[in-house]
């Protein structure tokens, strides 16, 4: 493998990302890159590739994954992002991310499923379920989730949201009707159910 460039990392002095023409690359600080000698134009054996692996950027993507926990759960997209963001080949990416599964520590299900029983006194199942794909849970696991999790009557959740904004039919104008159906319909209610709920 030919290593292609060698760039610092903008606002961080001391890292520098390096290509290889094989289409990987990774960040590793200055001190680490002269150490192994690495420059521009120069060969990088498989070799070295795999001891760059084993010894720096899989134990630093596993640290770095285990510090994006700690303050609040996870997705496993989530994580990807983050670490393909800081730097981290896709070999290191995959190991970090088995290794806190293998702990439970990236868990996906558990994951939708605390989402929809903090979420689901507010939102619609459809909302719940576009929010949950839209932070890369398969579907597969959403539906599940929500078929285990997502007992809620629409209907009712409606009318008490709209108690909860004193909103009354009778007096209601047509801004403030208007007003109530976006808000209502940016939580994915359906437009039949929030129309009946307006007028009743």
């Amino acid at each position: 493998m030919r290593i292609v460039s060698i760039e610092q990392v903008k606002n961080k002095a001391k890292r520098y990302r390096i290509r290889l023409d094989n289409g990987a690359d990774f960040v590793l600080y200055r001190g680490e890159m002269l150490q192994m000698g690495l420059a521009e134009d120069e060969e990088i054996t498989t070799q070295q590739y795999e001891a760059l692996l084993t010894d720096i950027l899989i134990p630093r993507a596993k640290a770095r994954t285990m510090h994006l926990l700690e303050k609040q759960d996870r997705t496993e997209s989530n994580i990807r992002q983050k670490l393909r963001e800081g730097g981290y080949p896709m070999e290191a990416i995959d190991e970090a991310v088995a290794y806190a599964a293998s702990y439970h520590y990236v868990d996906d299900r558990r994951y939708a499923e605390n989402y929809i029983y903090f979420h689901k006194d507010s939102k619609s199942c459809q909302r719940l379920k576009q929010d949950l794909l839209r932070k890369g849970i398969a579907k597969e696991v959403v539906e599940a989730a929500l078929e285990e999790g997502y007992e809620t009557d629409e209907r009712g959740l409606i009318a008490e949201l709209l108690a909860k904004k004193h909103y009354n039919p009778e007096e209601a104008d047509q801004k403030e009707r208007a007003k109530m159906y976006r808000f209502l319909a940016s939580r994915g209610f359906s437009p039949g159910d929030i129309m009946d709920a307006l007028r009743d």
